[in-house]
């Protein structure tokens, strides 16, 4: 697919960019916040829900349906659209951090990653062809390339070694695709080493790949770290390419990462801290467990136009998790994913009217969060 990817505006303050992705489902406004639907369903959330917050895009996972129900049965039923009913666009993980999950249920060769399933302990090869076999057999409208996850105290020499791997692997990933209706994006790995970032850049623009991924970073860097790794690899990226930072999901590192030119994003905390009773409000975390919200009439948040907030009072979100009722988890992600995608509003919106005093902002609020 060509002509997949446009900009449309520049930030006048940092390197954040306004961008339409187009997919075979429908177009794409970036940046953007893809909530996680591993499974086929993003916890607790009905996809009517979603569509009424404003979700565009969810994220589905190679691994876990390819474990269950299977991507043949999903192709028999439609494709992955039709089989968890949501018609907008949907990017597909290659599960290359769900197998370096595993731990030593796991072995990576040249081949592939040999795992063991965490279901029944059964043993599978995900190569990069079978990657892409399930994603294409899935029909998602973005898939990624097969990569090895790394550590981040993984040594250089390792890390070495597995960049170019993934390199090698990205390549027969390119090689066996077979839809043209459904872009690639290539992932770049490479550690905490910033030529070994660069090596991969360079090894990987070549591919024809519809845009980039920056794996391998949130899993325990530190955020100086993450910071100063993905804003200089982003720099290296093409600019006429979407760019998706994997993994990363705290409301002030995506502000970050949206100034220093990332485009794409998605993460599990904020559907996973709605399940655990912490709720993000424009005055900072809340945790409804606490005793001190027993009685409290007020919504979480009067600043939020959400479905929960007109609705329900703290009393009543906090008795629900005491109760360990159904609906709390309902209210809370609905929420939580509300916030994060009214917080994408403001960081599209603050590219769009050149507001750059909005930045600081947007920051210094979600630094309380």
């Amino acid at each position: 697919m060509n002509g997949h990817f446009t900009i449309l505006k520049k930030d006048v303050a940092s390197n954040a960019r306004l961008g339409r992705l187009i997919t075979t489902h429908g177009e794409v406004e970036t940046p953007c916040f893809m909530p996680v639907g591993t499974q086929g369903t993003v916890k607790a959330m009905l996809p009517r829900d979603l569509r009424d917050i404003g979700c565009q895009i969810l994220l589905g996972n190679t691994y876990h349906l390819y474990l269950r129900p299977g991507h043949e049965v999903i192709r028999a039923l439609g494709g992955l659209h039709r089989f968890m009913g949501w018609d907008k666009p949907i990017l597909t993980d290659s599960g290359g951090y769900q197998v370096f999950s595993l731990g030593t249920m796991r072995k990576i060769s040249e081949e592939g990653a040999q795992f063991q399933s965490h279901l029944d302990g059964s043993s599978h090869l995900l190569t990069p062809e079978k990657a892409v076999e399930i994603q294409e057999a899935l029909g998602s409208d973005v898939a990624m390339t097969l990569d090895e996850c790394m550590p981040a105290d993984a040594a250089r020499e390792y890390v070495r070694a597995s960049t170019a791997r993934t390199i090698r692997w990205a390549q027969r990933c390119a090689a066996a695709r077979t839809r043209r209706d459904q872009l690639m994006f290539g992932i770049i790995q490479g550690g905490l080493f910033e030529d070994l970032r660069r090596d991969c850049v360079e090894a990987m623009m070549p591919l024809p790949f519809e845009g980039f991924a920056v794996g391998g970073l949130g899993v325990g860097e530190g955020e100086a770290q993450l910071n100063a790794i993905g804003s200089f690899t982003v720099d290296l990226l093409p600019a006429d390419r979407p760019r998706y930072l994997m993994g990363v999901g705290r409301p002030q590192d995506i502000i970050d990462a949206v100034r220093a030119g990332f485009d794409m994003f998605d993460c599990v905390i904020p559907t996973r801290n709605a399940r655990n009773g912490t709720l993000y409000t424009s005055k900072g975390k809340l945790n409804i467990k606490r005793a001190e919200f027993a009685a409290d009439p007020r919504p979480l948040d009067e600043d939020c136009g959400c479905y929960c907030c007109r609705n329900f009072s703290r009393a009543y979100l906090r008795h629900l998790y005491m109760a360990g009722e159904i609906l709390s988890a309902q209210l809370n992600s609905l929420h939580n994913l509300y916030f994060y995608h009214r917080l994408m509003d403001k960081c599209r919106e603050t590219i769009r009217s050149g507001h750059a005093e909005n930045w600081m902002r947007l920051w210094q609020a979600s630094e309380a969060v």
